[in-house]
């Protein structure tokens, strides 16, 4: 898909579908655009809007063909909802939504009309972006696939639209499109060593990022016990991928570490999951391809802060050399751990990158992981799951999830809870029983943060669509991706 910004008068445009946003009846605001729809189009608009066949609600689309005084071949009114409500994340849904209309209504070339008060910066951006994750299908392996139209041009009208803010959204909304489509391969295809080659690719085609991975031999050399004891029951070798960005010009000695959960087939080890749903768990590595996306959008945008990803991949296989529960395994930072439960893997992974981090010199760190069920249970779909050990650190990272629409629940993480880690035979165990159990997953983890301020954050609800939505299919979300981008370049 082609996306540029256009100048052209609205009547002028020769497009498949004008897209036209309309708010709802009360508190509607004046736009150029909607009196523009008015005066050309004979009655028809006051005929829908009086009908109430077209109230402006979200989503909602009412479609008129052949305009008069308009090159466009469909008018299409887009329900953008309430007034006040109305923002970038809005616009980024909205036109991901009409997008997918499109598609499904054969039109190749969309354009949509942004009036002055719409066309800053942050709604050019999130508009592209929003075309880009619209435009998104999950059927790459297919041998024949699902009927729809290609969508060849995407333009945003609108008068001095920032060509920078143009081209950052489509580079973060690529970005979030290639961790969505990491998440989407199966894990006979995605493997730990073929997750490090699509990271080598994206750096090659980067040009500015450094990438090492670690096999299990520098791995065991290091005394990374806990995560190998992750990966010893499967035949596919696990790695531990690191890329780096490292600006020309830093603002500070800070350094960035974005660590990311990469399980690319979770089985649940000898604590095996039930059979029922064990498909998805291919995604068990949105968090690790979240730093992959992040990391491309990263390297072309260039923020003045240093940012390393550190993405440990594995595979958690059933198997004869598999785990155990009641195994104890040492972790690169010496402490030991009793694993009461194989299928509480990510931390036992998570642990020895958060420690391998801080001897790189991470000085902020951010983890993402598909963690655990008891966050979906706690925050359903809608909401991430963000715990840390540092209130300023978090508020900065939540104030570029609430720029970039990705919601994220401040959960609590006090002392108290680290009693449930008891085990009377290591340092740790890896569990802490039935109650809270997202709240101890993130205390196991701040137990190798230490003081370095550390977030966590639990995308298990987030990470997968398990239905889709008008502005997105079924599957990976990409979730994330935006919120660390924005992290660094507000840095």
């Amino acid at each position: 898909m082609q996306i540029t910004l256009t100048n052209e008068d609205l009547h002028s445009i020769a497009t498949g579908s004008l897209l036209v946003l309309q708010f709802e009846v009360e508190g509607r605001p004046a736009t150029a655009s909607y009196d523009a729809v008015r005066a050309a189009s004979n009655g028809w608009l006051d005929d829908v809007e009086s009908s109430g066949e077209a109230k402006g609600r979200l989503f909602e689309t009412t479609v008129l063909h052949r305009p008069q005084g308009f090159a466009a071949k469909r008018l299409v009114l887009a329900g953008a909802g309430k007034a006040e409500k109305f923002n970038s994340s809005v616009l980024r849904r909205l036109v991901g939504a009409a997008i997918r209309k499109a598609k499904a209504n054969g039109a190749s070339d969309v354009t949509l009309a942004l009036d002055a008060a719409y066309a800053g910066g942050e709604f050019i951006s999130a508009a592209a972006e929003g075309a880009l994750l619209g435009d998104y299908e999950v059927d790459t392996h297919k041998s024949k696939k699902d009927e729809r139209t290609e969508i060849v041009s995407f333009r945003i009208a609108a008068a001095n639209g920032d060509p920078a803010a143009l081209q950052r959204g489509i580079v973060v909304g690529e970005s979030q499109n290639l961790t969505r489509d990491l998440v989407n391969e199966p894990g006979n295809l995605l493997t730990p060593l073929v997750l490090a080659d699509r990271a080598r690719a994206m750096a090659a085609e980067a040009g500015n990022l450094d990438v090492e991975v670690l096999d299990r031999d520098r791995m065991a050399q290091l005394g990374m016990g806990s995560l190998l004891g992750v990966a010893q029951g499967s035949s596919n070798a696990p790695c531990f991928i690191v890329i780096r960005y490292k600006p020309a010009s830093p603002s500070s000695s800070d350094h960035l570490a974005l660590i990311g959960k990469a399980v690319t087939f979770d089985t649940g080890g000898v604590s095996i999951k039930p059979a029922d749903g064990m498909e998805k768990m291919k995604y068990d590595m949105a968090g690790g391809a979240a730093m992959i996306g992040a990391m491309r959008a990263i390297a072309a945008l260039k923020p003045s802060v240093a940012v390393t990803a550190f993405v440990p991949a594995v595979e958690n296989a059933v198997g004869g050399n598999a785990q155990r529960p009641g195994d104890i395994v040492k972790s690169l930072a010496g402490k030991t751990i009793e694993v009461l439960n194989t299928d509480a893997e990510g931390r036992l992974i998570l642990v020895d990158a958060i420690e391998y981090a801080k001897r790189q010199g991470a000085t902020h760190m951010v983890d993402a992981a598909t963690l655990t069920g008891a966050i979906v249970v706690a925050l359903g779909h809608i909401h991430v799951g963000a715990f840390s050990n540092n209130d300023a650190f978090l508020g900065k990272l939540l104030q570029s999830s609430k720029t970039q629409g990705e919601n994220m629940w401040h959960m609590p993480l006090d002392d108290d809870y680290r009693d449930y880690l008891k085990s009377p035979f290591a340092d740790i165990a890896n569990i802490g029983g039935r109650w809270g159990g997202a709240i101890t997953a993130a205390y196991f983890l701040r137990e190798w943060a230490g003081e370095t301020p550390w977030i966590h954050l639990d995308i298990a609800g987030t990470a997968w669509l398990e239905e889709s939505k008008p502005f997105m299919p079924k599957g990976p979300s990409g979730v994330c991706v935006r919120t660390f981008v924005d992290l660094a370049m507000s840095w």
